[in-house]
């Protein structure tokens, strides 16, 4: 059945609108996560899926801290919020029309993704905040952060098979950027994992030295750098798109205030603030990669299906047999 061309273009804003309020979401948990990390507050809810045994909600108890309580419940809270908006845009992506198979499925990973955090968030807790599952934790979180970004461009676009703006050869070395990106992410999480801000007090930390950790981590920085300048050279020789210049400019831009925040990080000790605002940027290097990969690609003008005009249906009407 059609739908009038109007309702079409008011459930695309929303499903844009709320395909943006998810990138911020699911960057915004891992901040909040890293909040609970540096408060100590990582068994704050010593179980789960309650916080304390016979409980969903924070309730006294003589060897917990009520503000490690509230920090680690207000971050699952968030969780919650967090999969409403995920379920929201998966609603919106089975409302519209023509229904997309392709924003059904990546709404859908977002749902997915927000359950499966729910119970890795869930294995952390168990195992006593082990330093691997508050890795894995993250690295999902990244995932999703740059799902989300395909998510809302897929909005914007059709549902071709994807045709490159730049030459192939710099597709592969965004390729190759990608995973860079995946293993710097990766090293960051070695590097909190031997240093100071486990979560807990009493948590086991990663037995390796935290300089030779930090090194690796700088220089995988240093050759993703390199791979964006390298990038930007051939950004400017080959394309005039101004969208794709200037998505180009602002993954620079973060991930030049990333490697300064790290080595101030570094340099002053890792005070608490400075590590959710680190992963903060780690989020916005992942949302401007992400960008800066869908601007290079295009799979054609957003489909549409609009109901029968007025004169259209006169038309019709008058066709008919009286």
């Amino acid at each position: 059945m059609s739908v009038p061309g109007w309702f079409t273009d008011r459930l695309l804003s929303l499903q844009r609108a709320i395909a943006v309020a998810l990138v911020v979401a699911q960057g915004g948990i891992a901040v909040t996560g890293s909040i609970v990390r540096v408060t100590g507050s990582g068994l704050g809810c010593p179980t789960w899926p309650q916080c304390v045994a016979g409980s969903l909600t924070p309730v006294a108890h003589p060897e917990i801290g009520p503000l490690h309580q509230w920090v680690e419940f207000g971050n699952r809270t968030l969780t919650g919020v967090v999969g409403i908006i995920a379920g929201l845009i998966v609603v919106a992506a089975w409302l519209g029309r023509p229904r997309r198979r392709r924003v059904l499925v990546l709404a859908l990973i977002q749902l997915g993704g927000v359950a499966l955090q729910a119970v890795i968030g869930g294995i952390t807790v168990l195992t006593g905040l082990l330093w691997w599952t508050v890795s894995v934790h993250f690295l999902v979180s990244m995932g999703l952060v740059w799902l989300a970004v395909l998510l809302h461009r897929s909005l914007a676009e059709g549902d071709e098979p994807s045709e490159p703006l730049l030459p192939k050869a710099l597709l592969h070395l965004q390729v190759v950027q990608a995973a860079v990106l995946g293993f710097l992410l990766l090293a960051g999480t070695f590097v909190t994992a031997a240093g100071p801000h486990a979560g807990d007090a009493d948590t086991p930390r990663l037995d390796l030295p935290v300089d030779a950790l930090a090194q690796g981590h700088a220089d995988l920085l240093f050759l993703f750098l390199g791979m964006v300048a390298a990038l930007g050279f051939a950004v400017h020789a080959f394309s005039r798109d101004a969208v794709l210049r200037r998505r180009y400019w602002v993954l620079v831009g973060v991930t030049l205030a990333q490697g300064v925040l790290g080595m101030v990080q570094y340099w002053t000790g890792v005070p608490e603030v400075l590590v959710s605002v680190h992963v903060l940027g780690a989020g916005a290097v992942v949302v401007a990669t992400a960008a800066l990969w869908v601007a290079s690609r295009s799979r054609g003008p957003v489909p549409t299906e609009v109901g029968p005009t007025s004169h259209e249906r006169l038309e019709s009407l008058s066709d008919q047999p009286v």
